[in-house]
């Protein structure tokens, strides 16, 4: 069967993401790790993990952004998502997520915590469904947007990249 991004956001009931794209949580533990069990970038107690849905569209990405948490994206349907990684320590990483093995491509991949990382679905595609599960569960108080200007200065040799990827 062929989806639509139209099918998917209506069968999913996802929403706008600030990031951009559409999502929709699936999943937040009950049980919480408290403060003084997380590191110190952590501003409050988490809960064990979270989980969501995230469809992007040709046309829109996901702009660069860091979380405290590791997340692990999953592959769904659609067509293939490149997810572009800053490391902390300044190397960049591609991830080629989708189906297609013998081009590289994988079903899941991690992007760790304090990375900056943005996302768009591959030249020529419609859309990318994806998962992304996050532990120490996500929180928005450990969500920070890209300012362009200030990750060029940091990482120029990808200011194309940044610029390109960036809603500010």
């Amino acid at each position: 069967m062929q989806h639509t991004v139209s099918d998917l956001v209506e069968k999913f009931q996802l929403l706008p993401h600030p990031e951009g794209g559409y999502y929709k949580e699936m999943y937040r533990s009950t049980e919480l790790i408290q403060l003084s069990a997380l590191p110190e970038r952590f501003s409050g107690g988490r809960n064990f993990s979270t989980a969501i849905y995230f469809l992007l569209e040709q046309g829109n990405f996901s702009a660069f952004h860091r979380i405290q948490s590791d997340e692990c994206w999953h592959f769904y349907t659609g067509q293939s998502l490149h997810v572009h990684i800053i490391h902390c320590n300044g190397q960049y990483e591609l991830i080629r997520l989708g189906n297609n093995l013998t081009q590289g491509e994988t079903f899941q991949a991690v992007v760790p915590a304090g990375s900056w990382f943005a996302s768009e679905t591959v030249t020529g595609g419609a859309f990318s469904f994806v998962g992304c599960t996050v532990a120490p569960g996500f929180d928005f108080a450990d969500f920070e947007m890209a300012n362009a200007a200030s990750l060029c200065k940091q990482f120029p040799e990808k200011s194309e990249l940044i610029k390109r990827l960036c809603r500010f």
